[in-house]
């Protein structure tokens, strides 16, 4: 069953004795490792497949692991029976099994990211974005470090902390009261319950008797608890593979802490560790650049990449006078060595340390006419104007949605405050029902005074009138038109924003109704049916939920660093290697401790960005760079010394500037080159 696996890696796919720690190197074939391991649990160990679950971090590597498992197994069905998820998917199957033992209803709502900061904005009694986002961030790290609010305020070092402390503490009691979780919660609260409720506990390691955790460096404490509640029962053997790299650990900013490494040879003393070092995806002088790098980093454990792939192209580092010069010799490279390989746009990537740096980027792309996509660039459908239109379709199709309720009725604001919209979710949380149904249960009265109900019913009343025209209506056109206009929509932006910002929203927003229209109306689509509102509503649903399933298109990649993590591409280009840039500059008056633990973490940055790489490698970075809109004087990373590139492998100052008309000539050369 292991055949085609190099020694390390059939290591780690036999080894049944307890817990095993697999260092994979990157490119060294660890989904391979997990995959198969799954199959050899089922085919020769005999787990059935529903005792087993393999956790990851996103939705594309679960849903990409699943189908690998499914061809590789001899009955392809068994595959369906597996868990393998996210580790908040896992959370909310968890929480939705146990919804009563945390005095949760069943159908308890899963608050999004803009619900919360519309929250926090409202118990911050502020319009500040980057406050309320420096609020949110805390809480986050507070809740996945399993630091309850009490010892929050208790730890606050300054007056900002301290005020963040005390709107997490109401955040957290709104939450409850509203019957509803955030993201961070469906970790938390099983963590929680699974150490107060034995039984609960025990129930759950039953059911998943051997677990594997890719991608284990990037698990908060939080995570980490989870597994460790999963694998540790009284007189059981813990059961579970991990599978990481404590060289691409890159995600500190959000929780992950590299500790959980350390952590795992304590907690579990007959931990097995196993490397992978061999590398498949990248050429050995990248390999070597890498490795030379990362060296300078303490080490927790050793381990060296090689390949078999050969020496390959010398990686290039170019210095640049300014960022716009970085631009266009960026492009124009890409364009000729695509013209001299013969290579797709497809094969290229652009990588850049933070958002900042694209605008010049893609205007340089769009002038020599190069196609590009952008990774983690913001959906359609999660521009706020439009998740405003969506959360009243989601409540008209489904009136015991909970953040589309609370989303719809305080956008526009109705006269509905937090304060009411407290006591009705401390209500619904008391009769099991939800914030639509509880506005006209019996009792609401002695609860909410007249002028506090009054809004509420005459908003729910107004949707309840909405459904049933939409249930009643052949088409969605007539009533799209009627929404926007009963709700006025348009006003409320003018009156929320300035004139430009405004218009550019409400254009969205006529964009989205007309394509919704479209839809709709049947015949342009192939479909000659009319569709209903509600119908249009399940179809929006279902398609942000499968946004970027499309086949790749043939453009060149732009990306941060931290969204290439785990992606390759055949030629890198690696922009903005600059102090102060890669490595980020941080706050200079941190503790030494915390600037030295950051160097680290941005010398892993650098580290995966130049294992994307599998052929080619240019670096470069700028001797001036706009900032502010003036121009700025820039070192040379320290990054890039740290590679210890060989002479004529690399141009370490000035770059290899082409002129339009040497570009040309170029070209020329190489079309008249005779064919071999």
């Amino acid at each position: 069953m292991s055949h085609g696996l190099n020694p390390p890696q059939r290591s780690a796919v036999n080894y049944m004795d307890g817990p095993c720690l697999v260092l994979a190197g990157a490119g060294s074939g660890k989904t391979r490792v997990i995959t198969q391991k799954i199959v050899n649990l089922i085919e020769i160990h005999g787990y059935e497949p529903k005792h087993i679950a393999a956790l990851t971090f996103t939705n594309k590597a679960a849903l990409e692991m699943q189908e690998r498992i499914g061809k590789l197994l001899a009955e392809p069905r068994q595959a369906r029976q597996l868990t393998v998820s996210t580790f908040h998917s896992l959370g909310v199957k968890i929480l939705r099994q146990e919804a009563q033992a945390l005095g949760l209803k069943d159908r308890f709502s899963i608050m999004d990211s803009d619900d919360c900061f519309s929250l926090v904005q409202d118990l911050a009694i502020t319009t500040d974005k980057q406050l309320i986002r420096r609020i949110q961030t805390a809480m986050s790290l507070w809740k996945n470090g399993l630091v309850d609010p009490e010892t929050a305020l208790q730890q606050a070092q300054d007056e900002e902390e301290a005020t963040a402390a005390r709107i997490y503490r109401s955040y957290v009691a709104t939450l409850s009261a509203y019957q509803a979780v955030d993201f961070d919660d469906l970790i938390r609260l099983p963590v929680e319950l699974f150490r107060s409720n034995e039984q609960v506990r025990d129930k759950w390691q039953r059911r998943l008797r051997y677990l594997l955790v890719d991608e284990y460096q990037d698990t908060n404490t939080c995570q980490y608890e989870l597994v460790k509640l999963l694998v540790s029962g009284i007189g059981k053997k813990p059961m579970f593979t991990a599978v990481g790299d404590d060289d691409q650990a890159i995600y500190a900013w959000r929780g992950a802490t590299i500790e959980n490494l350390k952590t795992l040879q304590v907690d579990f003393p007959n931990l097995e560790i196993i490397k992978l070092e061999q590398n498949y995806r990248s050429s050995t002088r990248i390999l070597q650049a890498a490795n030379a790098v990362i060296g300078n980093n303490p080490k927790l454990f050793e381990k060296s990449l090689w390949s078999v792939h050969g020496l390959g192209d010398p990686v290039k580092v170019l210095g640049m006078q300014d960022d716009e010069q970085e631009a266009e010799q960026v492009a124009i490279m890409i364009s000729a060595h695509r013209f001299e390989r013969r290579a797709h746009f497809s094969d290229y990537a652009i990588l850049y340390r933070g958002n900042h740096q694209a605008r010049v980027i893609e205007q340089a792309l769009r002038k020599e006419r190069i196609p590009y996509t952008i990774s983690g660039g913001q959906s359609f459908f999660d521009r706020a104007e439009i998740k405003d239109i969506i959360s009243y379709l989601r409540l008209i199709a489904n009136e015991d949605d909970d953040p589309a309720f609370i989303r719809a009725i305080t956008t526009p604001k109705r006269g509905v405050g937090q304060a009411t919209l407290e006591v009705l979710g401390a209500f619904a949380g008391q009769w099991q029902c939800s914030l639509f149904e509880a506005v006209f249960k019996g009792g609401i009265e002695a609860k909410l005074a007249e002028r506090q109900l009054t809004p509420l019913r005459n908003f729910c009343n107004f949707i309840n009138q909405v459904e049933a025209h939409a249930h009643r209506a052949g088409h969605a056109a007539e009533l799209l038109d009627d929404l926007m206009k009963e709700i006025n929509y348009e006003g409320y932006l003018y009156d929320s924003f300035d004139d430009r910002a405004a218009q550019n929203k409400w254009q969205n927003v006529l964009d989205f109704t007309q394509w919704l229209k479209t839809k709709g109306s049947g015949g342009k689509d192939g479909s000659d049916e009319h569709r209903s509102l509600l119908d249009l509503t399940q179809m929006v649903a279902l398609m942000s939920m499968m946004e970027g399933k499309d086949e790749e298109p043939d453009a060149v990649r732009m990306s941060t660093l931290h969204a290439s993590k785990g992606l390759e591409y055949p030629h890198v280009f690696l922009v903005g290697v600059e102090e102060g840039i890669l490595p980020h500059k941080g706050d200079p008056d941190a503790p030494i401790e915390t600037l030295a633990a950051r160097i680290e973490e941005e010398r892993r940055l650098m580290y995966v960005g130049i294992t994307r790489a599998q052929r080619s490698l240019h670096i470069t970075w700028c001797k001036k760079r706009k900032r502010a809109g003036a121009p700025v004087h820039c070192d040379v990373s320290r990054f890039i010394k740290e590679m210890k590139l060989d002479e004529g492998d690399a141009v370490p100052t000035e770059a290899e500037v082409l002129t339009p008309k040497e570009r040309l000539a170029g070209l020329k050369a190489l079309l008249s080159k005779p064919k071999e």
